[in-house]
């Protein structure tokens, strides 16, 4: 008998069950529940509210015992996601979610998106210019966001247009044009028309552009707000939780409010000495929101800046004020999302996610990062991602990427590119630990390809193949039995396909039977190495030919370094060369 005990496994996420792994550590599915998957929860974290989207049903609908759905009053017509799930209707919306998921039915995202833990942000209007829709809630896989958009310094439509098809190459799920300057209108219609993933804004900025935020009114607010619905922005963030009573809590937070749309309503909410006006004029901003089917971000202007102000009192009250917010709008029909921290402490990451699920009632959770230390600006890719990892195993359905120039610049393309794959892979990496069918599939795939050393496989499988074949080439351009990590006689993955008691790197599917020279590189690869600067232009350009002459490589003739040709000594002194 072992000397260990495993914990209580939840779903696999191996399709097949492949390989030796026993399953997810998470907690069962449990698809229809407020868990539907789930960490386990670790001593004195909040349960999940009883409550979901059912609870907050228009005054004048009922919801039927027998079938479960509702009806509304004679006349109505529905409009939302919501409103249509809620009649037991599935949209054309919901079909395409459920096929893009895979492990959802068309009837399971309805019911998901009918108890509000589960949105599809999908204007009508951007749906006519080709919109795809797609689905954000904590039963699905977890999204990932690009925030992009021009400055007062920098950049214009042109270029946000550029980020917006390099996000979306590098598998953003949605876009957010955070435009603070240039013409936002004209650069918020480009990217509506551009993009096949939703959209979302944050209307007060455009609100301000040309007045000082005191002069703003509630006319300003509902014109702004409607406007953006209807050119098709898909889903909004409007910090209507920030009150007038949560001001004194931030007096002594050592970097104050630094949400930009928090802090101006502060601004404004001081010199009036009123409410904030996005939060009395809610039910106002919901009917303009059902009307477009526009999804609501409610955004955290509270969130900490630094870990010092991480989990306060303004963070969570503002929260609790965020739950109030959801359960109004979904009184209107109207779909929520609800916006995260921030910056918070690796310990501290469960309780907010956990929180905010029991006081939003299982309304998808997006995060911004969270940045887990605040010491590495220029890395805050990597700082947040490790944040959001944790964020999204432990609720979170959607996280926000954040690139190397957070807290420095207006992110350029590479930081586009940076920010997306260090967010996919927290997304990843969270989905599998969720034991979500399905997600560990493709893993399962590179592992048999790297077992059997079928580089070109490899790299075909990997989420950036030009990276990974180039960083190979870098030292060998020819695919054999061992690379120029180990060499040849310690590449452990070698010996264990030479073991025939091992099933390592036997799959048929991936057996090859001769070295195969790389193709020249392509201009993404030769960029790829001519930024790392490890090789001198000469050696670039040489790159494709000078491995193949050195190890013998014809057509028809094994190269030299392959295991079956050279010896053992051979191979090291050929690899020494």
């Amino acid at each position: 008998m072992p000397a260990y005990v495993l914990p209580p496994l939840g779903s696999n996420p191996s399709s097949h069950a492949q390989g030796t792994n026993p399953g997810s550590f998470a907690k069962a599915p449990d698809l229809g529940g407020p868990q539907s998957f789930s960490s386990p929860d670790s001593v004195g974290m909040p349960a999940p509210s009883d409550k979901t989207a059912w609870d907050f049903l228009p005054t004048d609908w009922r919801r039927d015992s027998t079938t479960g759905f509702a009806s509304a009053p004679p006349g109505f017509e529905p409009v939302t996601q919501l409103e249509h799930a809620r009649l037991g209707r599935i949209t054309p919306e919901m079909r395409r979610v459920a096929e893009r998921e895979g492990h959802l039915s068309p009837e399971q995202v309805r019911s998901e998106v009918a108890a509000g833990r589960l949105v599809i942000p999908a204007n009508k209007a951007h749906l006519a210019h080709g919109l795809d829709p797609m689905g954000i809630g904590r039963a699905l896989l977890t999204k990932v966001n690009a925030n992009m958009g021009a400055s007062p310094i920098s950049s214009g439509t042109d270029e946000e247009v550029e980020k917006l098809h390099w996000a979306e190459r590098w598998r953003a799920d949605t876009v957010m044009d955070l435009s603070t300057g240039g013409d936002l209108d004209m650069t918020r219609e480009a990217i509506i028309a551009n993009a096949s993933v939703p959209v979302g804004t944050v209307p007060i900025y455009s609100m301000i552009i040309g007045r000082r935020i005191e002069d703003l009114d509630d006319h300003m607010i509902l014109g702004g707000i409607e406007h953006q619905a209807k050119q098709g922005v898909d889903y909004m963030t409007v910090h209507a939780g920030v009150l007038f009573e949560h001001l004194p809590f931030v007096r002594r937070r050592l970097i104050g409010i630094v949400s930009r749309g928090g802090s101006l309503l502060a601004k404004w909410m001081i010199h009036h000495g009123k409410q904030n006006p996005m939060y009395t004029l809610w039910d106002d901003i919901c009917q303009i929101m059902r009307r477009f089917d526009v999804t609501f971000s409610i955004g955290d202007g509270l969130r900490p800046g630094g870990l010092a102000d991480a989990t306060d009192a303004a963070q969570l009250a503002e929260l609790e004020t965020l739950g109030e917010l959801t359960e109004r709008a979904w009184r209107h029909g109207v779909q929520v999302m609800v916006e995260g921290p921030g910056h918070v402490p690796f310990d501290q990451i469960e309780y907010n996610m956990k929180l905010q699920r029991r006081l939003c009632h299982g309304a998808p959770f997006y995060v911004l990062g969270p940045l887990v230390t605040d010491i590495f600006p220029g890395y805050d890719h990597i700082t947040s991602a490790i944040g959001a990892t944790a964020a999204a195993y432990h609720g979170a359905a959607m996280l926000c990427y954040v690139t190397p120039k957070e807290h420095l610049g207006l992110p350029k393309k590479d930081d586009v590119k940076q920010g997306c794959i260090a967010y996919k892979i927290a997304a990843h990496a969270a989905d599998v630990a969720l034991g979500i069918p399905g997600a560990r599939d493709r893993d399962d795939e590179l592992t048999k390809a790297r077992a059997a050393l079928n580089w070109e496989k490899h790299f075909e499988l990997s989420f950036d193949p030009d990276t990974a074949r180039a960083y190979h080439d870098e030292d060998l351009d020819v695919d054999t039995d061992f690379c120029a990590m180990c060499g040849h006689d310690w590449c452990s993955v070698r010996i264990s396909k030479e073991i025939t008691q091992f099933l390592s790197g036997k799959d048929a599917g991936y057996a090859w039977d001769a070295p195969k020279l790389s193709a020249a590189l392509t201009p993404a690869q030769r960029a790829i190495l001519e930024q790392r600067g490890v090789l001198a232009p000469a050696d670039i350009h040489r790159l494709a030919t000078k491995t193949r002459e050195r190890v013998g490589a014809t057509p028809g003739h094994k190269a030299d370094c392959h295991s079956d040709v050279a010896g053992d000594d051979e191979a090291r002194r050929l690899q020494g060369e």
